[in-house]
């Protein structure tokens, strides 16, 4: 069984800035760490690894410096990682993003399920998963928080809806998004943090995916910032004086003054 990790690389930080011109997070210089959710995707795919045998793939778009989350993932028990990184990358909405990983996991090929932690701590938008699941024309199911059973050609899982549960059966290969419900990640070991220091990863360019040129980083987002501001707040309070009865008057007066009621 071959199973195919989505991580990426996110500031370990809530202090982060944007640049005015680009619209996009200024990276440099800030500490960085694995997407929280995609933690719970990497155990998810070692515990099965552990019950069914077979190989975990950790897989992530970034610039070079992403190579230290894919280490930590070896760290973790994964068995290999590879980088997608090329400036042609930079400035990715979430389709390019599900296009750039869609080309990658095509190449890698014979893989049994892919796993993606729910949505990411700098977009927030938990799209890259189905988008990648459509993008390679495989069924997938979002907000898993437990894989009930693994017959070998057929994934069974229990997904969270708004006020209920759904158990649905998924063929092979197939995409799942995990929530924090499913599990809890373990800490790195030792013979983990040696693996990770000894691994080779491979970095593969647009190139290397030989995929659509326009599909790929900013001329393949259709999404587009088109300016970054901090908003600017002007209040002119007014204190209504009375008892209740006469300030909800006044307050309602207020309001149709302004057409709001």
């Amino acid at each position: 069984m071959r199973m195919v990790v989505c991580i990426k690389q996110v500031p370990d930080t809530t202090e982060v800035e944007i640049d005015s011109e680009s619209g996009t997070l200024i990276r440099q210089g800030i500490p960085v760490t694995i997407n929280p959710f995609d933690l719970y995707a990497i155990e998810e795919a070692l515990r099965l690894r552990e019950r069914f045998g077979g190989e975990v793939l950790a897989i992530s778009m970034g610039p070079p410096q992403a190579q230290s989350s894919l280490r930590d993932a070896i760290a973790l028990g994964c068995d290999r990682g590879i980088l997608l990184s090329d400036p042609v990358f930079a400035g990715a909405d979430t389709l390019a993003t599900s296009y750039t990983l869609s080309r990658a996991i095509s190449k890698i090929g014979n893989y049994d399920l892919i796993l993606c932690g729910l949505k990411t701590t700098d977009g927030d938008t938990g799209q890259v998963g189905p988008g990648l699941a459509e993008e390679l024309r495989i069924p997938h199911s979002s907000y898993v928080r437990k894989i009930v059973d693994f017959t070998g050609e057929e994934l069974v899982v229990e997904r969270t809806l708004d006020e209920t549960c759904q158990t649905v059966v998924l063929p092979l290969p197939c995409l799942i998004t995990v929530t924090k419900e499913i599990n809890e990640p373990r800490l790195p070991s030792f013979k983990g943090k040696m693996a990770a220091r000894k691994a080779e990863i491979p970095v593969w360019s647009s190139k290397d995916l030989e995929g659509e040129d326009e599909r790929f980083g900013g001329d393949g987002s259709p999404n587009r910032v088109v300016k970054v501001f901090h908003p600017t707040s002007q209040r002119n309070p007014e204190f209504i004086e009375g008892d209740p009865p006469r300030q909800a008057e006044t307050l309602l007066e207020r309001l149709r003054e302004r057409q709001i009621v």
